[in-house]
């Protein structure tokens, strides 16, 4: 007996779940300037490193007994390599409703933060979707909504304190969306197609009478140069993603571990003369003539090696 038409089968949804939103929506998404999440995953991960778990999760159609058509989860999970290490990545699906948390599966999302956990791996967040307390289709689907609980935040509290968290703000995300990008170490949003806010610019609207643009609202003008909501800010989503290898290159899979090694070029008993003369030139005389300290930048680069050097929320630095 074979299980060769299973294994078809299988085949053919995971075909099925791969079209995402339909080809219109993709189309959308790609005319917005913006990749969808499974090339987001694909450029991000090492090439053919990605294993994806719940792929056949969503929402089935069938006639006479036989699957024809599926609305997938709107949230893609699973594990890959980052420049060989194994890392948990999960993305919201923006051309399946919009990427709402409450168009997804119940638990899927939350299961990536479970398994980033349970296997001490560190975790990246791609968000590109809200994620509140339920949009109105699903209200009058259940006749509810999931407020004021919040499901899965215990999970999210607790990785802040095992496993290296980077949370990416890949296009509009507002409410828990942008909870989910805050509550990081490390948070990178993309100058001009991507913007954060509590609520979007309807709600303003509602509240206060103010016509307000999403870019306005919370562009990464506002929270990598002001807020300090984001830390980085990149011009394009593959500089996102640089920045993002970048970051977990300098840290260990979780707190149990050590940061890895890399191939070292400089020389241990390398000795720099000029910080020996920072208190008694540029400190004494900057602090007496114009009260300004010395660059902390300039003296940096007398101890470290610039070629690996990355900043942390450099546009809001002594703010």
């Amino acid at each position: 007996m074979s299980w060769e038409p299973e294994i078809r089968e299988l085949q053919r949804r995971m075909e099925l779940a791969r079209r995402m939103g339909g080809e219109a929506n993709v189309e959308r998404q790609h005319k917005g300037g913006k990749l969808t999440v499974r090339e987001r995953i694909e450029r991000l991960l090492d090439k053919g490193s990605f294993h994806e778990t719940g792929g056949l999760a969503g929402v089935p159609v069938y006639e006479d007994g036989r699957l024809v058509e599926m609305r997938p989860a709107n949230f893609v999970m699973g594990t890959g390599r980052l420049d060989g290490r194994r890392v948990v990545v999960g993305g919201d699906d923006f051309t399946v409703r919009g990427g709402a948390a409450d168009g997804s599966i119940r638990g899927k999302q939350i299961y990536s933060e479970r398994m980033a956990l349970e296997l001490r791996l560190p975790l990246i967040r791609l968000v590109d979707g809200t994620g509140g307390g339920g949009s109105v289709k699903t209200y009058e689907e259940t006749g509810r909504t999931y407020v004021p609980g919040n499901p899965g935040y215990d999970l999210i509290v607790r990785a802040m304190s095992e496993i290296p968290v980077v949370g990416a703000c890949m296009g509009s995300v507002a409410g828990l969306g942008a909870a989910r990008v805050a509550a990081s170490h490390f948070s990178v949003m993309v100058r001009g197609s991507s913007q954060l806010f509590v609520a979007g610019p309807p709600v303003v609207k509602r509240g206060i009478g103010e016509d307000v643009d999403k870019e306005t609202l919370g562009g990464s003008h506002i929270h990598a140069h002001g807020s300090g909501a984001v830390d980085n800010e990149a011009d394009s989503e593959e500089e996102a993603f640089d920045q993002i290898r970048r970051f977990l290159a300098y840290l260990p899979q979780n707190v149990w571990e050590m940061p890895p090694l890399g191939p070292q070029d400089d020389d241990p008993g390398r000795r720099e003369e000029e910080p020996s003369c920072w208190t008694a030139t540029r400190s004494s005389r900057s602090r007496r003539s114009t009260g300004a300290p010395w660059s902390p930048c300039w003296a940096g680069s007398t101890a470290i090696r610039w070629a690996s050097w990355h900043a942390i929320r450099p546009s809001t630095a002594g703010r």
